[in-house]
This record gives structure tokens, sequence and C-alpha cells, in this order.
């Protein structure tokens, strides 16, 4: 409970705060719980992209149209949308490490579903569960790390760098994924099996590691009521809020379109049928978005916002034209230019969110947010697959592109006046 720093010749540690009703950890022991914590946060988003490069391989064996392809991602966002309206706010309560140990065991069944259930309903069972388990963990592990550096460090200020950690292991982690099921896919047999076997043995690994974490959040001294996450803004703040969440929608739109139809889209359209080179279109684009957050990380932010709108805007105008003159590097190369604009739009969406409250409200208010943001990744998509059952595809991009430019722009008008 102490935070008194022992003589460096003696070789002791500094021990940080512990929450009321916690046990008190060392400062060493926060800094492997924030390492811990971003490898498990990696794990689960990484598998959550797995199955993007391998839609076209069940299309093509089972015989099912693109339409279904977006029921199955649909059932991955309803996953996610619905753990983050009933449970993404509950650690700010319960604490962070059980909910992130829930998560992974969610996905660990959604891994062994994958494996012995792979017919369409077994796929949107495992996408649905799979949703779950990124749902529960998204705003715990946001929350977590930035918790974890600051009780690891003893400065506040280090919960900046944490708040980049954050964004690049969430969005590296979804590239990740997709670049490691396209690989197995296409270099390894079975690969509608070992993709999953690999990160059965990653996730049982984060689950053993994160036991090891300390909790960061008091106990609370009454009990609390539960009630499913209030879709509102903190009093006073609506209109941040409400620019973080239209952000974070605009941002993750893009990322859907390249976690469900623009694998498919690449196989009709442009005829790349190399499992590889689907899921190293995802990862291109979830790179940048990693990658854009850590290169741009010194800039002042109302000049990431903007540069962020620039890239996503302008790398959709490319994927769209390309689209019209079929030119596939075009179409890759404006989807991970726009990926680059999503990392920063993101990140200073979900970082706007979380400095509107205190420490003890931030993971409800951060659940709300990223609630907000994978309605952006699953609604569009759905959309669009309902769209593509009665129109052509090009005019289906197309004003899918104008929809997610609009809203990026005037959210990131009025991130920057805030910034």
């Amino acid at each position: 409970m102490s935070s008194v720093i022992e003589s460096p010749a003696t070789g002791s540690t500094a021990t940080a705060p512990a929450p009321r009703g916690r046990r008190a950890h060392t400062r060493r022991r926060h800094g492997f719980g924030f390492w811990a914590v971003a490898f498990a946060f990696t794990s689960v988003m990484a598998f959550a992209t797995v199955p993007a490069p391998l839609y076209v391989i069940y299309q093509a064996r089972d015989g099912f149209p693109t339409f279904t392809t977006t029921i199955v991602f649909a059932a991955y966002g309803l996953g996610v949308v619905g753990s983050l309206w009933l449970a993404g706010h509950l650690s700010d309560v319960h604490g962070r490490r059980p909910l992130i140990l829930v998560s992974i065991a969610l996905e660990l069944v959604a891994a062994v579903l994958f494996l012995v259930w792979n017919d369409v309903s077994g796929l949107i069972v495992a996408r649905l569960v799979t949703g779950l388990g990124v749902g529960t963990l998204t705003a715990t592990a946001t929350a977590h790390l930035g918790e974890l550096k600051v009780r690891a460090t003893g400065d506040e200020s280090s919960a900046k760098g944490a708040s980049v950690a954050a964004g690049v292991v969430n969005l590296g982690g979804l590239s990740l994924g997709a670049l490691i099921g396209g690989a197995l896919a296409e270099f390894v047999g079975q690969p509608l099996m070992v993709p999953y076997v690999v990160f059965v043995v990653a996730l049982v690994i984060a689950f053993v590691v994160v036991l090891a974490v300390p909790e960061t959040v008091d106990r609370p001294t009454e009990p609390v009521p539960y009630h499913p996450q209030r879709l509102r803004a903190p009093e006073g703040q609506s209109v941040a809020f409400w620019a973080a969440g239209t952000g974070a929608f605009a941002a993750l739109a893009v990322q859907g379109l390249f976690t469900s139809v623009a694998p498919t889209f690449l196989g009709t359209t442009f005829h790349v049928t190399d499992r590889l080179a689907a899921g190293a279109t995802t990862f291109g684009v979830f790179a940048a978005s990693a990658l854009s957050q850590v290169v741009f990380a010194k800039l002042p932010q109302r000049t990431q916002i903007r540069l962020g709108v620039v890239l996503l805007v302008g790398g959709l105008a490319v994927l769209a034209v390309s689209a019209v003159v079929l030119q596939v590097a075009g179409f890759i190369g404006g989807g991970v230019v726009a990926g680059a604009g999503v990392g920063l739009l993101f990140r200073a969406s979900i970082g706007s969110a979380g400095a509107l409250v205190g420490p003890e409200e931030r993971g409800g208010v951060l659940a709300a947010t990223f609630l907000i943001a994978y309605a952006g990744l699953t609604v569009p998509v759905v959309a669009v697959g309902a769209a593509l059952l009665v129109l052509p595809t090009l005019p289906v991009l197309i004003g899918y592109v104008v929809l997610v430019a609009a809203l990026a722009v005037f959210a990131g008008a009025r991130l920057a006046a805030r910034a």
C-alpha cells in the first residue's frame, strides 16, 4: 500500500500504491503487467482477423454468396457491440484483470468452435463469440494499460505513452491476425485448421500471464447495481463525446471494409485469389494504422487529427478511382494510405473520450466510445452486403467511400477545434 522507494544500493524495488482492497505490488510487477496485458490484447485482436483471408476458402468450399460473408462478419460486430453494451464498463467496478481473463476465455471457446464446427452456421456462432470477447476486452485493456504504466513509472504523464501503445496494440494486433491467417493458409496444409490451433496456443499463454498481472481498480465499498452501458455523454461534454464517437465510427468503418468484403472484392473484381495476398492487403491497412500512430506521435494533437483526415479521405479517393479503372495496386495502396489516416483519427478519438472524465468513470466512457466505434465496424458493412444483392459492386463501393469520408471530415473538424 506504500509508495516508498528503497535505496538503489539495496537492490530493492519501489512499491506502487495499491487500490483499496487489493494487494500491493512492486513497480517492476506493474511493468511486467503492462507487457502481459499488451501481449494478451494483441493476441485477442489478432485472433479477431484470422478468418478475414479465409472467407474466400469457406466461400469456395460451401458456395455461399458474398452477402453470407457479410452476415458472418456482422455476427462478430453484433458480439462486440453486445458485450460492450452489457459488460464493457464492468471493469470500473469488478476490476480490469477479471474482465480480461473472461475475454481470453471467450476467444478460446471461439477457436475451438472454428475447429469443430466449420460450416456456415458454425462460422456465425464462432464469430459471435469472438466478438463477445473483443467487446469485453477493448475498453478494459485500454484503461488497464494506462493505469499499469502510471504505477510502473510513478509518473502520471506516462499515461500518454500508454495511450499510444494501446492504439498500436489494438490496430497492430488486427493487422497481424490477417497476415498470419493468410500466410498459414497459403503455405501450410489444412488452412481451415492450423491458424486456429496456433491461436489456441497463443491465447492459453496470454491467459496464464494475465493471471500474474496486478489489479488497478478499487473494490467498491458497497454493492453497485448492474445496468447496461449507458450511451450518453459525460455531463457538459456532449459535443466532445459525440465528435470522438463519430471519429471512431468513421475510422472503424474503413477497417470493416477490409476485414469483410474487400478480400472477396479482390477475388471477384481483380481476380486476385492468392490467400496470402488477401491477408497481406488487410495486414497492410491495419499495419499502416498502427505505424502512423508511432511515426507521428510527436506531432501536435491538432496536426495529427488534420493529417489523419487528409490521409483517410485521400486514400479512400484513390481506392475508389482505382476500382473504377481496375487498378489493383491503386486499390491496395489507397487502402493502406486510408489505414494510416484511420490510426491517427482513431487514437485521437479514443484519447479525447478518455480525457473527458476521471479514472473512476474512464472504463465506462471508453466502453461507450468503443460501442459507437464497433457500430461503425458492423452497420455499414451489413448495409453494403444488403446493397450488393440489388446493386452492382462499383456504385455500392463509391457510396460507402463518400459516406465514410464525410463522417471523417465532420468529426476531424470538431476534434481539431478542441485539441
